[in-house]
C-alpha cells in the first residue's frame, strides 16, 4: 500500500504565534541562566568568606614558678601572687589528646593527671581558664647562704647561682605567704632553692629556728671605708685557711702568730671566698690593718674574706652572745650601774637580732656593719661588768604586745622628755604604738609629748629645769649654741647636700606650694624660725627665708646638720664647751635669729638632750639604776607594753 505523505500547512497567524513561544522560553532560559549564575556567584563567594574567615584563638596565660597546694579528680589548688587560686583541668587535656601549646618543647617534664604533683613549685598554662599543661620543677638543692642580691645566690660550698627575673619565694611553714631574697637567713640553711635551666627559680622558706651566729661587716681603718684594698691576719692560736667550692676545697694551717697579707690579686680567691678560722674556740683573729681605739682588733668566731671590683669584704661570723661582749662596753661606758649595762644588753640583743632576720649587707651575707650606722662593736677591748650584763640577760629579747621583734632604739641623754618614731619620717614608724614623748621622771606626764608641739609650751619646758627628772645633774640636759656670723655660703653647702641626701626632705616656696627642687646659691637670709615641732618638742620643720627663695628643711637630723655651721662649740650646763663638726645635739631646742635691720646676721640655740630621743636614754637608764629600779623595769619604762622573751628557750 502506498501512504500519501501528509503536509502541515500554518497559516501566517500561527508561524507568529510559534515565533512568540519561542522567542519567550529564550528569554526564559536566558533568565534562568542568569539566576543560576547569580546564585552560583554568591555560593563562591560564601565559600570564600568561610575560607577566610579568622579560627577564633583561645585565651592562654602562663603562670610561671607557682606553688601547688593541693591537686584534685578535676583540677588543683595553687598558691599565686599571694593568694589562693583553683582552677579545673581542661576537657581536651582530661581525654588524653596530645597537647601542642606553649609548653610543649618542655614536654619531657610535663605532668599527666595520675602522679602527685602537689607541694611543687611549677609552671601552669591555662587556657580559657583551664588547666592544659603543668611542668613541675623538682631540681633542688639546700646550702647554707653567705650571699645574695636580686641578680643572684651565693651558697657556701656550692658557690653561686644566677636568680630568674620570674623567680618566686614562698614561706611553707605556719601560714603560707610570699617572700623574697631578702627574706633570706644568711649564715643558715633555712631555705631550699629550686633550680631550673642553671638558674635559681624558686626560694622555698622550710622553716625559722633560733639562730645563734651573727655576721658583723668589719669596715676599713677608722671605719672610713666599707671594703678593704688588703687585709693583714694573723692569730693569737694556730688558725686554718680555707678557700675553694665543692670537691675542690682546700685547706692550709699556720702557726700562732704568723702573719698573712691577702689582696684583691690572691690567687685563693679565684674559687670564691677565703675563710680564716682558729684552731682553738677560744682563739681570735688579729685583723693588723684594722684600726681601732683598743690598736690591733681581735676577733672572736671566724672571718670571711669576698673579693669583689672595689675592694675585699671582711666578714665576722661570732655568736650573738660573744658579739654583745664587744658592742656593749662600745656603746655604754661600763663604769655604769650593772642594771643599766644589762639594759643596754638586751637592747643590743633585741636591735642585732632584728638585722639577723633582715640583713644590712645581704651582697656580701652580713646582718651589720661594726660602725655607728648600727651598733659599735669591738671598738673598746671587752670589759669583765659589760660581759657579766650579757650573761646574766642571756637570750633575753624584747617583744611588742602584738608579738613582734621591739623596735629597741637608744640615745645618749634626753632633755626631760623622750619622743616617737616619726622624727624619721618612715612609714614603718607609724606603726610604732610603744614609743612616745612621755616625760623621763618617777612621775612621768604620759601627755607631755603632746603638749610640747605647741611653741610656747615647748619653749616654757626647755627655758627651765625641772628637778624630778632623772637626768636634770646631767651635762647634756640642757645646752646653748651661738652662731655669730651666718655664712650664707655653708648654709647653702649644707641645704645642697640634705637635699641630695633626700629630695623631698628639703623644699622650695613656689607660688603657695612648697615643692622639690635643686637648691640654689642663698642670698642674704631674712628669717630663720622652727615651723613645726614633733612630739615631745624636737624641731621637725624649720623654714629659711632669703631675698630670692624660701626653703622648708623636713625632719629634726636635716635640721640639726643643717644649723651646725661646723665651728661654733656647744656650752653644756656644766660650763664645759664641746666641739660640734657636724650635727647638733639634739632637735630639742628654740631657736632666736640675730638680725640687723632686715637680714639675719646670726642666730642662737637653747636646747636640751643628746640623740634622736626615741627609746631608751642611756643616761636615763643610768640615773634609773642608781635609784633603785631594775633592769626589766628600766626597759618597760622606756617601751611601753613590751615584754622580754627567751631566745633560746
Amino acid at each position: 500500500m502506498l501512504l500519501k505523505k501528509t503536509e502541515f500547512h500554518m497559516d501566517k497567524t500561527q508561524r507568529m504565534q510559534l515565533k512568540c513561544l519561542i522567542c519567550v522560553l529564550g528569554l526564559l532560559l536566558l533568565f534562568l541562566l542568569f539566576v543560576g549564575r547569580i546564585v552560583n556567584m554568591r555560593q563562591n563567594a560564601q565559600q570564600k568568606e568561610e575560607i577566610n574567615e579568622p579560627v577564633p584563638v583561645p585565651n592562654v596565660e602562663l603562670l610561671s614558678n607557682v606553688w601547688i597546694m593541693e591537686e584534685y579528680e578535676d583540677g588543683i589548688l595553687l598558691f599565686c601572687d599571694g593568694e589562693e587560686r583553683r582552677y579545673s583541668f581542661s576537657q581536651v587535656w582530661k581525654s588524653g589528646q596530645k597537647y601542642s601549646g606553649e609548653l610543649e618543647e618542655q614536654s619531657d617534664s610535663l605532668w599527666h593527671p595520675g602522679e602527685s604533683v602537689r607541694e611543687q613549685l611549677a609552671d601552669v598554662e591555662l587556657t580559657e581558664g583551664a588547666v592544659t599543661a603543668i611542668r613541675v620543677k623538682k631540681d633542688k638543692m639546700n646550702g647554707r647562704v653567705i650571699g645574695a642580691t636580686e641578680e643572684y645566690i651565693e651558697l657556701d660550698g656550692a658557690g653561686t647561682y644566677p636568680l630568674s627575673e620570674e623567680y618566686r619565694g614562698y614561706r611553707l611553714y605556719e601560714t603560707l605567704e610570699m617572700g623574697t631574697v631578702r627574706d633570706l637567713c644568711f649564715g643558715y640553711d633555712f631555705a631550699d632553692f629550686v633550680v631550673d635551666e642553671g638558674k635559681i627559680c624558686g626560694i622555698l622558706f622550710t622553716r625559722e629556728e633560733t639562730m645563734k651566729y651573727i655576721r658583723v661587716l668589719i669596715k676599713g681603718p677608722d671605719y672610713e671605708s666599707t671594703l678593704h684594698n688588703r687585709v693583714v691576719v694573723s692569730a693569737d692560736t694556730d688558725f686554718t685557711v680555707r678557700f675553694g667550692d665543692g670537691p675542690d676545697r682546700t685547706e692550709q694551717f699556720f702557726q700562732k702568730g704568723e702573719e698573712l697579707t691577702i689582696d684583691g690579686d690572691c690567687e685563693w680567691f679565684a674559687s670564691g671566698r677565703i675563710q680564716i678560722v682558729p684552731n682553738a674556740l677560744t682563739g681570735r683573729i688579729l685583723l693588723k690593718n684594722v684600726s681601732r681605739s683598743q690598736q690591733t682588733a681581735g676577733y672572736r668566731g671566724s672571718i670571711e674574706l669576698v673579693s669583689t671590683e672595689s675592694g675585699i669584704a671582711v666578714i665576722n661570723e661570732v655568736l650573738l652572745e660573744e658579739y654583745l661582749y664587744s658592742v656593749v662596753p662600745s656603746e655604754m661606758p661600763t663604769s655604769y650601774p650593772q642594771e643599766a649595762l644589762k639594759a643596754q644588753a638586751i637592747c643590743a640583743r633585741t636591735y642585732a637580732y632584728g638585722h639577723m632576720r633582715r640583713a644590712g649587707y645581704p651582697q656580701y651575707g652580713a646582718h651589720v656593719d661594726d660602725s655607728t650606722s648600727y651598733q659599735v662593736y669591738n671598738n673598746i677591748e671587752e670589759q669583765a661588768s659589760a660581759t657579766k650584763a650579757v650573761k646574766e640577760t642571756h637570750g633575753k629579747l624584747l617583744y611588742t604586745a602584738r608579738g613582734e621583734l621591739a623596735g629597741t632604739y637608744y640615745y645618749s641623754t634626753s632633755c626631760g622628755v623622750g619622743s616617737d618614731a616619726k622624727v624619721w619620717k618612715t612609714k614603718e614608724a607609724e606603726s610604732i604604738d610603744y614609743l612616745h614623748g612621755k616625760s623621763i621622771n618617777p612621775n612621768p606626764d604620759p601627755g607631755l609629748g603632746d603638749l610640747l608641739c605647741e611653741e610656747e609650751r615647748f619653749q616654757e619646758f626647755i627655758a627651765t629645769r625641772n628637778y624630778t627628772d632623772y637626768e636634770v645633774s646631767e651635762p647634756w640636759y640642757r645646752w646653748s649654741y651661738s652662731v655669730k656670723k651666718l655664712d650664707e655660703e655653708i648654709l647653702t653647702q649644707k641645704l645642697q647636700k640634705r637635699y641630695q641626701a633626700n629630695e623631698k626632705l628639703v623644699l622650695t616656696l613656689e607660688k603657695d606650694a612648697y615643692v622639690s627642687k635643686p637648691v640654689e646659691e642663698l642670698k642674704a637670709v631674712t628669717d630663720l624660725y622652727i615651723a613645726k615641732r614633733g612630739e615631745g618638742g624636737y624641731a621637725d620643720e624649720l623654714i629659711i627665708v632669703t631675698e630670692e627663695q624660701t626653703y622648708k628643711v623636713i625632719s629634726e637630723h636635716n635640721i640639726r646638720s643643717v644649723l651646725c655651721d661646723g665651728a661654733s662649740k656647744v656650752n653644756r650646763q656644766d660650763g664645759s664647751k664641746v666641739n660640734c663638726p657636724s650635727l647638733l645635739p639634739s632637735g630639742f631646742f628654740i631657736l632666736t635669729a640675730g638680725k640687723e635691720g632686715d637680714n639675719v646676721v646670726g642666730y642662737t640655740l637653747v636646747g636640751g638632750g643628746y640623740g634622736h630621743g626615741v627609746g631608751m636614754s642611756q643616761n636615763g637608764a643610768r640615773n634609773m639604776a642608781f635609784a633603785g629600779i631594775n633592769a626589766e623595769d628600766i626597759i618597760t619604762f622606756f617601751y611601753e607594753d613590751c615584754m622580754l622573751v627567751d631566745l633560746y628557750e
